[in-house]
């Protein structure tokens, strides 16, 4: 018997990738997710000769390997994908959608590919990437007001604030069950229509930013900005709110937003400033983290390389012809 899978990131794009196909392909399929950083899930899927594998809004490259040896068990993979790939396999049964461009997320490719079918989720998902003008302008198109607009914008923003957190007790709900409940609405003003979650999520995710927003920068000038936030479960929620906020605000100062894990270690968003999103997975990469041009994090940044870190952040060239590394 066939086994269908589906595989994304526990954010809003990787949600609202998924959505939009099952909407579209409503077969019976098992989920792997899990938070935002949780981005090796390949390595948790086990399938067989003839099942089927969707992949959203996970970097090919760090899950190469799993993929690899998936395609080899005759697995068959579709893959939608907006951060670096690396060196893309070459196989009958791989179907790759990878697309770098940093006006675009990977809601935005399913939509592509299915022909705009369920276009109102593609635009929760890019408000959720901060690709708040893409997703404006898709908006419109639909002939939303601006009421309406404001209000995907709100459950695209609080479904990927969900996605942040050490563990699924940092969160309001584990993206698993916010997935089986956001598929169940073709249109997702049915969902901030019929379920209290949505505003549940905002009414958290502001209570959360307002907190941050009282918050002094650990350095500021007219480049960069860096917060270091304590060690609590809001902080772990808010930090990649609180940063695309920041970007927004600020589009032409570059951010950073970090806060203590549970080993010890920093974890990190990254905001390119808005006006030149590039460079932000090359910068994290250097920390051993990864991502895509205009958003990028670091997992576990040892707390004796703050000061490194900081350093190299506030001198770094951020813009398309500049290489954002230390």
């Amino acid at each position: 018997m066939v086994m269908n899978i589906d595989v994304c990131n526990g954010d809003a794009d990787g949600l609202c990738a998924v959505v939009q196909w099952r909407l579209h392909e409503p077969q019976a399929a098992r989920l792997v997710t899990g938070l935002k950083r949780d981005i090796e899930l390949l390595d948790r899927v086990q399938a067989v000769r003839g099942d089927q594998l969707l992949v959203c809004d996970l970097s090919m490259r760090r899950n190469r390997l799993p993929l690899l040896r998936l395609l080899a068990a005759g697995v068959s993979v579709r893959y939608f994908d907006h951060h670096e790939a690396g060196e893309i396999p070459v196989h009958p049964l791989l179907d790759a959608h990878i697309d770098l461009a940093s006006d675009t997320c990977t809601s935005l490719l399913v939509d592509r590919h299915l022909g705009g079918e369920f276009r109102a989720w593609a635009v929760v998902g890019a408000f959720g990437d901060n690709l708040t003008g893409v997703a404006e302008r898709l908006a419109v198109g639909l002939g939303l007001t601006l009421q309406d607009r404001r209000r995907l914008q709100s459950l695209g923003e609080s479904i990927n604030y969900n996605a942040y957190g050490n563990s699924v007790q940092d969160v309001h709900i584990a993206p698993a069950q916010l997935y089986e409940k956001l598929v169940r609405y073709p249109d997702p003003m049915d969902f901030l229509a019929c379920e209290v979650l949505g505003q549940e999520l905002d009414a958290l995710r502001q209570a959360d930013l307002q907190k941050a927003q009282a918050w002094s920068p650990h350095l500021q000038n007219a480049q960069v900005g860096v917060y270091l936030l304590p060690d609590a479960p809001w902080c772990r929620r808010v930090s990649g709110s609180f940063g695309n906020n920041l970007a927004l605000a600020e589009p032409l100062r570059a951010h950073a937003v970090l806060t203590p894990t549970a080993t010890g270690d920093l974890s990190v968003s990254v905001r390119a400033p808005l006006r030149s999103p590039s460079g932000a997975a090359a910068f994290c990469r250097y920390f051993g983290g990864d991502g895509r041009a205009g958003a990028a994090g670091i997992d576990h940044l040892p707390a004796h390389q703050l000061k490194l870190f900081v350093d190299a952040f506030s001198s770094a060239c951020w813009g398309s012809s500049c290489r954002a590394c230390p």
